[in-house]
C-alpha cells in the first residue's frame, strides 16, 4: 500500500545531495552574481546567522550563546536580472549591485522551510503543497566517519551544531515516488484530463508583445517553478519564456528585455547564446533610447567588489584558483543551456505516469498541455501530481 511508502523519512531523499554553500542575508546583490556564476544549481541560498541562547527552533540548547543559523530564502540570475530592469537601476547597473540581497529577497512567507530529517515523507509533501518550494534538511553523518568530511576544515558560521544541510525540491519527491510507482496503481495509467489536474489559466504572452510586459507573468512563474508560455494571435503555443533558461544568461539580458518583443527574447535567450542579428537589434534600441552605454555597463561591470560575504571562513570555498574556476564554470553553463525555448508538450489523454517520466526527464516542474492543432490548453505541474497521490494517499488510510 501508499502508506507503506509515505512512513519512510525525508533523509532516505538525501542520499547523496550536495551540501549547500550559504550566502549571508549581509551579502550584497554582486556577491550573489558571483556565487550564482560558481553555483552548478540555478539558486543560491541566503542565511541568517545570528547568536543565541536557545534552538533555533526555540527549543533549549543547553548553557551559553551560540550562533543559530536559518536558512531565509532563494535567490537566482532572475532575481537579479529583473532588479536591473528597473528604470532607476537602468542607467547605473553597477551601482545597483552593491545594494543588499534582502532588496531582491521573495517576501512570499514558506517558500524555504526548515525539516528535520526524521520527518516523514508525508511531512514533506504537506509542506510542499502548503507553498514550499525547497525543504532545508540537515545531512546525516555518521559518527567516527574517517571521510574526508571530517578532516575538512568546516566553515565557520555556515554550519549550526556541525551539521551540514541540504535542500529537497518537488522534483526530489516525484522521482522518489516514480520509483515506488506500482504502489498507486491504477491512477498512475489514467490520463492528464481524467485526473482533473490540468490547470487551464497558464500564464502566456502574445509573441509580438514587448519582453518587458511579461516581467510580471515570469516573476509570477519563479513562484510558481514554471514557465510563460508564448502564443500567436491564435493561442497556438510557439515556445516559452522560462526562469531556468533566463538564469543560464548574464545581467547584460537586462537590456534585451527592456527592448526586445517576447519572441526575439525567446530565441534570445535559447541555448547557444544570442544570435548576433538581436544583439545588434538591443544596441540600436538602446541608443534610440539614449542609453547606449548601459549594455556596455551591464556587460563590464564587476560581479563584485571585495570578497564574496559567504558566511565562510576559508577563501578559498569561493575564490577558486584559475585552473578550477575555469573546470567550475564549464561544467555550470553546460548544466544550464540544457534549458531551452523549445516547451515540453503532452495531451489531455496522455497518462501521468508517462507526464510524470517526461518533465523528470527535461528536468522541468511542469508540462504544456495541448490540442492536436498544438493550440495550447493549459499546463500540469509536479504541485498537480503531488495533490493526486496525497489524495490517493487519503482513500487508503
Amino acid at each position: 500500500m501508499a502508506v507503506s511508502l509515505f512512513s519512510h523519512d525525508v533523509s532516505d531523499l538525501c542520499l547523496g545531495k550536495p551540501a549547500l554553500r550559504p550566502l549571508s542575508l549581509s551579502a550584497t546583490i554582486a556577491d550573489a552574481l558571483l556565487a550564482l556564476k560558481f553555483s552548478n544549481d540555478y539558486f543560491v541560498s541566503v542565511w541568517d546567522c545570528r547568536f543565541a541562547t536557545s534552538g533555533c527552533g526555540g527549543g533549549g540548547a543547553g548553557d551559553g550563546e551560540f550562533e543559530c543559523c536559518r536558512c531565509v530564502g532563494k535567490l537566482c540570475m532572475v532575481d537579479v536580472i529583473f532588479y536591473l530592469c528597473r528604470d532607476e537601476n537602468l542607467f547605473s547597473p553597477a551601482a545597483a549591485l552593491q545594494a543588499s540581497v534582502s532588496e531582491i529577497l521573495s517576501q512570499i512567507p514558506g517558500i524555504v522551510m526548515h525539516l528535520e530529517p526524521s520527518a516523514s515523507l508525508l511531512e514533506a509533501i504537506d509542506l510542499v503543497l502548503q507553498g514550499a518550494q525547497n525543504l532545508v534538511v540537515p545531512i546525516k553523518t555518521r559518527l567516527g566517519s574517517n571521510s574526508r568530511r571530517k578532516h575538512h576544515k568546516t566553515p565557520k558560521n555556515i554550519i549550526h551544531g556541525g551539521r551540514e544541510f541540504c535542500w529537497l525540491t518537488q522534483e526530489d519527491i516525484i522521482r522518489y515516488l516514480l520509483n515506488s510507482i506500482g504502489l498507486f496503481s491504477p491512477i498512475a495509467a489514467l490520463s492528464l484530463d481524467s485526473l482533473g489536474v490540468i490547470c487551464t489559466n497558464a500564464l502566456s504572452v502574445n509573441y509580438h508583445s514587448p519582453a518587458s510586459s511579461a516581467i510580471g507573468a515570469i516573476s509570477c512563474c519563479i513562484a510558481n517553478q514554471t514557465s510563460v508560455a508564448v502564443v500567436d494571435d491564435e493561442g497556438i503555443l510557439i515556445g516559452e519564456i522560462s526562469p531556468f533558461a533566463l538564469a543560464g544568461c548574464d545581467k547584460a539580458v537586462a537590456a534585451a528585455i527592456m527592448t526586445l518583443s517576447s519572441g526575439d527574447l525567446m530565441t534570445y535567450i535559447d541555448r547557444g547564446g544570442p544570435p548576433e542579428d538581436l544583439v545588434k537589434v538591443v544596441k540600436a534600441r538602446l541608443k534610440e533610447s539614449n542609453l547606449e552605454g548601459r549594455l556596455e555597463e551591464f556587460t563590464n561591470s564587476p560581479s563584485s567588489t571585495g570578497s564574496l560575504s559567504f558566511t565562510s571562513s576559508s577563501d578559498e570555498e569561493f575564490s577558486p584558483s584559475p585552473s578550477s574556476r575555469k573546470c567550475r564554470r564549464s561544467s555550470s553553463y553546460s548544466a544550464r543551456i540544457t534549458r531551452h525555448a523549445e516547451a515540453i508538450v503532452c495531451h489531455p489523454r496522455s497518462s501521468l505516469i508517462a507526464v510524470m517520466i517526461q518533465a523528470i526527464a527535461h528536468r522541468v516542474n511542469y508540462v504544456w498541455v495541448i490540442e492536436d492543432d498544438c493550440s495550447l490548453i493549459g499546463i500540469v505541474t509536479f504541485l498537480d501530481m503531488l495533490k493526486v497521490f496525497r489524495e490517493h494517499l487519503e482513500t487508503t488510510e
